[in-house]
Parts: C-alpha cells; sequence; structure tokens
C-alpha cells in the first residue's frame, strides 16, 4: 500500500509519528512524509534546516517533503498562532506540486494540536483519489479552551464548526484514548470513529547497559521526560519537591525542553531546591538510557476534563522501559497505569499525594517495585508494541481503502 503521512511534526522531532512511519513501512508499505521545517519544542528552526525553504530528505528508507514554515518561537500566541496557519498554507499550496504523479492508495494525519493541520489532506485526498484517516490526538476546541489559547466563546463555536466540517471528510477517523470516541462521534457525522492508541518505541528495549548522558547517582530519582510545558503541571512538582526537601535521598530529574524551561530554572533557585534538576534536552535515542536509570518515572497533567480524556504518549513510552510509574493525572492515563498494575497514581495537580506518592514508592520493597516494572512491560506487550500496532493500523487503512473504492 502507498501511504502519504501528513503531519506537522516529524523527525528530528521527537514525536511518536516518525516510528509510526518506519513501522508502517516495515509492514511493506511505500511511506512518503509531507511535514514543516522542525522547530518544536524550542521554537526556533534545527540546525541545517531553512524556514522559507521547500526541501526534500530521506530518513529510514522513508522520502520526506518538507514546507515553509513560521517557527513557533517563544511565548507569543500571535507567532503559534502563525506557525499553524503557515503549515496548512504551505501543505495545501506545495503538497500537490511536490507530489504530482505519485498515486497514494491512502493519507495518514496525525493531529496533535492543531487539527486545522488535516485540511491539505483534504484536498490532497481528492487529487490522488485516495482515502482519508485522521489520527486524532488532541480534542478541539476544547484543547485550546482547556490551554487558555482561545478563551472567546464565538470563536470556539467558529473553531468547532471547522472541526465538524474536517471530521465529516474524512473516510475514517482514528482517536489515541477512547475516553475520545464519545467527543469525536458527536462531531463526526457518518464517518466511523475507531480507537488506536499511540504505540511505544522499540528502541526501548535492553538499554539496561547502554551509555547516559545523565549521571543520576544513588538517590531515588523521579525522573521527568518531555516537553516542559503549561499542560505538564510543573508547578505541582516543584510544590511536591518543597514537601520532600527534607528527605535528602529523593531527587526529581525533569529531563527536556519547553516554554516552561526558564520559569523552572528561576523557581528552583528561588525556592532553594536541591532536589531537583534540570538537564535540558537530549536526542531522542539518548532517552532510553536516561529512562532505564531512573527509580521512577513521573507523569503529570493539569486538571481539566480534556487532560483526563487524553493518554500522553510518554505513558507508553514509561511502561516499555519496566520502571514503576507515578502518574500524577486524572481518567484515561492513571486508568492505564492502574489497570496495567504499573506504579501509583494520585489526583492532578495535588502536590501533597505526589510527595506521599514518592515516598510510598520509595519505601517499598525492591522486588514489589520490580514487579511493578515487569506488569508495566507486559502490559505494553499487550496493548502498545509498535509492529503489532502497525499491523492493526495497516488493517484499517486497507479495509478503509476498500470502503473508499
Amino acid at each position: 500500500m502507498r501511504v502519504l503521512i501528513l503531519s506537522q511534526y516529524f523527525w528530528p522531532e521527537t514525536f511518536r509519528i516518525s516510528e509510526v512511519a518506519t513501522a508502517l513501512r516495515d509492514t511493506g508499505c511505500e511511506v512518503t512524509v509531507l511535514t514543516g521545517q522542525p522547530n518544536y519544542p524550542d521554537g526556533d528552526i534545527f540546525e541545517g534546516y531553512s524556514a522559507c525553504t521547500v526541501s526534500t530528505e530521506a530518513y529510514e528508507g522513508l522520502e520526506i517533503f518538507r514546507v515553509p514554515i513560521v517557527p513557533r518561537g517563544r511565548g507569543s500566541a500571535l507567532r503559534l498562532a502563525l506557525n499553524y496557519v503557515s503549515f496548512v498554507v504551505s501543505a495545501a499550496i506545495c503538497g500537490p506540486w511536490f507530489l504530482r504523479r505519485r498515486p497514494f492508495d491512502a493519507i495518514l494525519v496525525f493531529a496533535p494540536s492543531p487539527i486545522l493541520q488535516a485540511i491539505p489532506a483534504i484536498w490532497l485526498a481528492r487529487l490522488k483519489r485516495a482515502c482519508l484517516v485522521t489520527w486524532v490526538q488532541d480534542l478541539w476546541p476544547e484543547s485550546l479552551s482547556a490551554t487558555g489559547f482561545v478563551k472567546n466563546d464565538a470563536t470556539l463555536k467558529w473553531v468547532a464548526a471547522i472541526v465538524r466540517w474536517i471530521y465529516r471528510n474524512n473516510d475514517c477517523l482514528l482517536v489515541q484514548s477512547e475516553a475520545f470516541i464519545t467527543p469525536v462521534r458527536q462531531m463526526a457525522g457518518n464517518t466511523p470513529v475507531r480507537y488506536h492508541p499511540n504505540p511505544g518505541d522499540l528502541s526501548l528495549s535492553g538499554v539496561d547497559n547502554a551509555d547516559s548522558p545523565v549521571e543520576l547517582g544513588s538517590r531515588f530519582n523521579v525522573v521527568f521526560t518531555g516537553n516542559l510545558g503549561t499542560v505538564q503541571a510543573l508547578d505541582t512538582v516543584l510544590q511536591a519537591a518543597v514537601l520532600l526537601r527534607e528527605e535528602r535521598d529523593i531527587c526529581f530529574v525533569l529531563v527536556g525542553s519547553g516554554s516552561r524551561f526558564a520559569w523552572l530554572e528561576s523557581e528552583i533557585v528561588r525556592l532553594g531546591l536541591e532536589n531537583v534538576r534540570l538537564t535540558g534536552r537530549f536526542q531522542s535515542s539518548a532517552m532510553p538510557a536516561i529512562m532505564a536509570r531512573a527509580s521512577a518515572l513521573l507523569v503529570s497533567l493539569v486538571r481539566s476534563p480534556i487532560m483526563s480524556q487524553t493518554v500522553p504518549s510518554k505513558v507508553q513510552a514509561y511502561l516499555a522501559t519496566g520502571k514503576p510509574v507515578i502518574a500524577v493525572l486524572d481518567g484515561e492515563g492513571a486508568r492505564i497505569v492502574d489497570e496495567a498494575g504499573a506504579g501509583v497514581t494520585c489526583p492532578a495537580e495535588d502536590a501533597e499525594a505526589l510527595a506521599g506518592a514518592v515516598r510510598r514508592l520509595r519505601d517499598m520493597p525492591e522486588e514489589q517495585r520490580s514487579q511493578m516494572g515487569k506488569n508495566a512491560v507486559q502490559f505494553y506487550q499487550n496493548n502498545f508494541e509498535p509492529r503489532m500496532l502497525a499491523k492493526r493500523l495497516l488493517d484499517i487503512l486497507t479495509e478503509t481503502k476498500r470502503r473508499h473504492g
């Protein structure tokens, strides 16, 4: 099957769609990618790329076409909006030219915010007479309201109308969380909606002996990895660190970068926290070795109805490492950790509960923590293993293409 993946984000940005693309390739698909110039999460175009150019490159046997994009910058709502809109416009204009005389059976849209990136895919699907499948990672307009990015009710209603139009111009919609099924189905009209979780990462296996760029030492290290942004409720982590500051054997290690990195630096100094480390961002290839040396892995989100329906992709990554997970969130993400028996959970934005969870996990017998890690790996293999999910995704694309005709 000839598959075009359309995603604003792709390698060398660290999004799961890069591994999904190579896993689809391994099933025998011919995979092409249409994406933007990489600039996430720091907002600057990566070295070796240019914001204003069109370019092609190869990655792991995939052909990648990149269109111009306005970098997202740091902390500017206007720059972020321009970033979103520029990709939609560039992909709609440059995509058909890039991909002329190239037939496709299916177009797969990887759709974290913004869902608007599916608009050029609708245009391309009609030009190529291909079936269109959008993999919904965030709920719009709910996520706009939850993050405070848009507060005006009229604007939110206008966005909802666009989202309904996008959903109803797809041949199939996939959702990354079972809790997404109902709200998406309510807007999708006759378009089928199916649950398809984000897979883990094959590189997360067999890394115990790999060199780690972060030396963690002998303390009980609670490691958070990924984007250090607004919805990650990092103030809760700092509040918990304040409560645990007298327990010298506990340390929070925050690995990554994002919009709150500078704020975290200043708060750690202001509060005099010696039990919180900021390491900065590392290449995705280094993350498995870092996580393998953690005592426990931390995932947190703000408290809101939309976030309780979301499963952060780091949940799958954490389960694969075989380390206990501390989940400071509500809803689907916490349900998965509990169902797997892979760690401890506590309510979102509850610093006291987080501090208690860290103490409880530290004080457990090593055998009990080890069993949590084994449970995590088993649940991962049964539910999120990349090759298994790639075959399932291929079946969905094949069935959708057959129905499309």
